[in-house]
């Protein structure tokens, strides 16, 4: 489920209370009348409890028919959303590859659906509304006419058939129950749509350490499924250690789920990812988040200073320093009023510089750095500075970049094209480019 999904279903689920609140509120008052319509006569509480399970029966129908297509038009919202969601990340990529209209085509493609579950919502509305409208009534008209024959066999006085009549009109209200009961039905869907989230596996850790190596980044039959969906197809690979890894390919075709994968930020449905020679999942978190480093095209920045945001511990100055110098962050940092220490909130920053920010907050990983398009926003020259050191780091840390420039690309030892979850070659940006189709990717 997105971001933007999720926050739209938490808002559905956070009526409930208030919705089922108002619905007790109202469900009060008619229960009362009964009490003293039982009291006046059993016979008038018979006719009025009569009148009520007719109303409520209205009501149930109507809930659980609500129930339904508020879930499914939920889930249909949030896979537009997530499509959406992916297509902004990688916009340069498929305005470079001229692909735009296909991708119009694919996340618009769910619009229809999500029109047929709101047309089948106002029309469950509609009848149910009407419904209720003919039978609150007859809770009155059950109710006097009983009352009428009781008060003909003398068995109630006028009177009381007077205050029968008023606690009957109580029970009639119950009818306007609907728009209560609507809300409560689509706050039980958003509460089904948030508890996927909340019942989500956390990622479990092992307890290994990383051994000493090259940091060699090996795929062994990599497959990842998500909603019935393959992102990733049987993908094995073999990085050598300390080389610079482009990652390339139209969108969709699996750049931010093997980077993802490649970092331990999910885990594969098949297959396993061993970083010299060890599976990510038997390493410990804390030896696993100390030797790989991830920055993403938004990256989310956390601290209270900029400092914290590169240095979250703020174990050493020193260390802060030179990764803002080795990303290019110091540039502007040093000119900021308080420079490492100015509050990140009162930070005024373009998308470029909160990139640098994210790779500053990745460089100290001691074997691998995994960057997700994480230099798309930066200009040429300062993308070329920063792609420079990240091909001549002397840490000689293995770096796999997702990107979609060819110029990083080229400056890469090695390209993996991607296609559609799968493979389609491991070699040098310049043998690949002979091929015309790994030209169309960069447009």
């Amino acid at each position: 489920m997105s971001r933007s999904s999720s926050s739209g279903t938490s808002t559905d689920a956070a009526q409930a209370g208030p919705a089922a609140v108002t619905a007790v509120a109202a469900v009060a008052p008619p229960a009362g009348s009964l009490v003293l319509l039982a009291l006046i006569d059993p016979w008038l509480a018979a006719a009025f409890f009569g009148g009520v399970l007719l109303v409520i029966a209205v009501l149930w129908t109507f809930a659980r028919r609500t129930a339904d297509v508020s879930l499914a038009y939920q889930e249909t919202q949030g896979r537009i959303a997530s499509l959406l969601s992916e297509s902004l990340t990688g916009i340069r990529t498929i305005t470079a590859a001229g692909t735009t209209a296909r991708e119009e085509r694919r996340i618009l493609g769910l619009l229809p659906e999500l029109h047929k579950h709101g047309v089948v919502t106002w029309r469950i509305l509609a009848r149910s509304g009407a419904q209720a409208a003919v039978v609150g009534p007859l809770v009155l008209v059950a109710v006097l006419a009983v009352g009428g024959l009781q008060l003909v066999s003398g068995r109630i006085t006028a009177g009381e058939l007077f205050a029968a009549s008023q606690y009957a009109v109580l029970g009639a209200g119950l009818g306007n129950l609907t728009g209560v009961i609507g809300e409560l039905a689509r706050a039980r869907a958003g509460v089904h749509r948030a508890a996927e989230v909340l019942s989500a596996d956390t990622i479990a850790y092992g307890t290994l350490p990383i051994p000493s190596g090259s940091g060699q980044l090996t795929f062994d039959a990599v497959t990842v499924v998500a909603g019935g969906n393959v992102l990733l197809d049987n993908v094995n690979l073999e990085l050598p250690g300390g080389a610079t890894v482009a990652v390339v390919g139209a969108s969709g075709a699996g750049k931010s789920v093997l980077a993802a994968v490649a970092a331990r930020l999910r885990d594969p449905s098949n297959g396993q990812v061993s970083l010299d020679g060890v599976p990510l999942q038997a390493v410990s978190r804390r030896a696993l988040r100390t030797a790989v480093g991830c920055a993403f095209e938004r990256p989310q920045l956390v601290g209270r200073t900029i400092g914290e945001v590169i240095e979250p511990h703020a174990i050493s100055p020193v260390r802060t320093l030179a990764a803002a110098r080795a990303t290019h962050a110091h540039d502007f940092v040093s000119r900021l009023p308080d420079g490492y220490f100015t509050s990140l909130r009162k930070a005024p920053m373009s998308g470029g510089e909160r990139q640098r920010l994210g790779l500053a907050r990745a460089w100290s990983a001691n074997r691998l750095l995994v960057l997700d398009d994480a230099t798309s926003s930066l200009d040429t020259a300062t993308e070329l500075q920063i792609s420079r050191t990240l091909t001549e780091d002397r840490h000689r840390r293995t770096r796999l970049i997702v990107t979609h420039r060819s110029a990083t690309a080229a400056r890469a030892d090695l390209v993996i094209w991607l296609d559609h979850g799968q493979v389609l070659a491991v070699a040098p940006h310049a043998d690949l480019w002979q091929n015309s189709s790994y030209r169309e990717v960069f447009g």
